[in-house]
């Protein structure tokens, strides 16, 4: 039976049509089109259902349906502007899924790369860090650059040839290697928290994950950090692999023990917005639906936490930069963590902090969408860096991999750091010696 039809009819009644939900919404502002915004996919799913139910059978979805799904970034925005409280995060998981299930979108390449990377690479954290390992040798070799200045000689086909230079630069050493499996702070354990360390985090920017335990234990919290962690599913729930991601979330469900642990800490918006739902995607599973409630009752961004425990206060180092914060969408929005990572910001006493305009307003890169739809990305990339170019600062500080990739890419050679923000607050403890 189709997702959709599977919700209680209640929350596809719930939008009132207000509108409250256009301004808030990219796709609309960039095109003032009905169907790309919120209520108007809504709407298409609505009706999508209430023909299924006319006939007695499955919703009709057909190509358009399925486009119009994967058209939206899914940065949740809609959300934080609904005064009825509409769960667009659901209807928009069920939709893609239903429009996957449907076989609607043509192409047996898209297929495969959907097969490759959401079946075979995101299901095996020993794939992607192999993976990783090749990409790491093949960067420091410098054939890379050389090679994409002769434009790989034509060989590549064009699609992968205009996505190649996009590739992340690769850490120098990966999570597990630079935290152990569990440290201990210098005084006194005051909580007992799990690290997660996902997967372009982990890849990518292992350092941030280095810095979120330094900076937990300062505040005194044994740090556990199980080793070679899943995947937490966001890439798949989006996606629409509704039951490759209950998967992922019983594996990393299996890898805690829940009852031992005051938090469970991410440090990555995307993932952090889909951990917390864990209670939702199981909930029909009856060995894990107890243990996925406890786990979302016990799942914190690390801002929240360390907002929640009382942030120690820190002195900027001389010559510190001024700093504007851009504020990930499923951070905001989607986890409506807002004022905390401020509060972290604001624990470096003499750090300049520069408020961005629309700072809220996607940056373009939400999960793949700068892959699958490069050229809205674009236009939504260069507002942001036009905003970021306005504030004069010289750091960025965001908390999702994505939109530190995406941010670092539209700089494009500015003298301009992207940080977490809880990298900064790390580096502050540091030149005092307290990590």
């Amino acid at each position: 039976m189709s997702l959709l039809q599977t919700l209680d009819y209640s929350v596809l009644q719930q939008c009132m049509h207000c509108g409250m939900c256009l301004p808030t919404c990219p796709t609309y502002a960039d095109t003032k089109l009905e169907r790309h915004s919120p209520r108007g996919r809504i709407a298409m799913m609505r009706s999508a259902v209430d023909a299924a139910i006319g006939r007695g059978g499955e919703p009709a979805i057909g190509e358009p349906f399925a486009r119009e799904m994967y058209d939206c970034l899914g940065c949740m925005a809609c959300q934080s502007a609904c005064p009825a409280g509409v769960d667009y995060a659901v209807l928009f998981e069920a939709a893609r899924s239903d429009a996957e299930q449907a076989q609607v979108l043509p192409g047996d390449k898209r297929r495969f790369w959907r097969w490759l990377t959401l079946e075979v690479i995101f299901m095996r954290p020993w794939l992607l860090r192999l993976i990783g390992c090749g990409l790491r040798l093949w960067q420091r070799t410098g054939l890379d650059r050389w090679l994409r200045r002769w434009r790989y000689f034509g060989l590549l086909p064009r699609d992968l040839a205009e996505l190649e230079p996009q590739t992340p630069r690769i850490a120098p050493e990966f999570s597990d290697a630079l935290i152990a499996a569990v440290e201990r702070p210098r005084g006194q354990v005051a909580h007992r928290v799990v690290l997660l360390t996902g997967c372009m985090q982990d890849l990518v920017f292992s350092q941030i994950n280095r810095d979120c335990a330094d900076v937990l234990l300062v505040h005194g919290c044994e740090v556990i950090t199980p080793r070679q962690q899943p995947c937490c599913g966001s890439l798949h729930a989006h996606n629409g692999a509704l039951n490759l991601a209950r998967d992922l979330a019983r594996r990393l469900i299996d890898s805690v023990d829940l009852d031992s642990v005051d938090a469970i800490v991410s440090n990555a918006g995307g993932c952090g917005s889909h951990l917390k739902t864990y209670g939702h995607l199981l909930a029909e599973d009856p060995c894990y639906a107890p243990r996925a409630r406890q786990w979302d009752s016990k799942l914190r961004d690390i801002h929240e936490w360390l907002a929640h425990i009382g942030v120690k206060p820190t002195q900027a180092e001389e010559g510190a930069p001024a700093v504007t914060y851009h504020e990930s969408c499923h951070l905001c929005h989607a986890q409506r963590v807002s004022r905390q990572p401020r509060e972290v910001l604001a624990a470096i006493q003499g750090l300049e902090l520069r408020e961005l305009p629309e700072a809220t307003w996607c940056c373009g890169s939400a999960g793949i969408y700068n892959i699958t739809q490069p050229e809205r990305s674009q236009r939504l990339l260069q507002r942001k860096i036009k905003a970021i170019d306005g504030t004069q600062a010289n750091c960025v500080a965001t908390a999702n991999p994505g939109c530190h990739l995406q941010i670092q890419r539209g700089l494009d050679g500015r003298a301009v750091e992207v940080a977490h923000p809880v990298s900064l607050l790390a580096k502050a403890y540091r030149a005092e010696g307290r990590c």
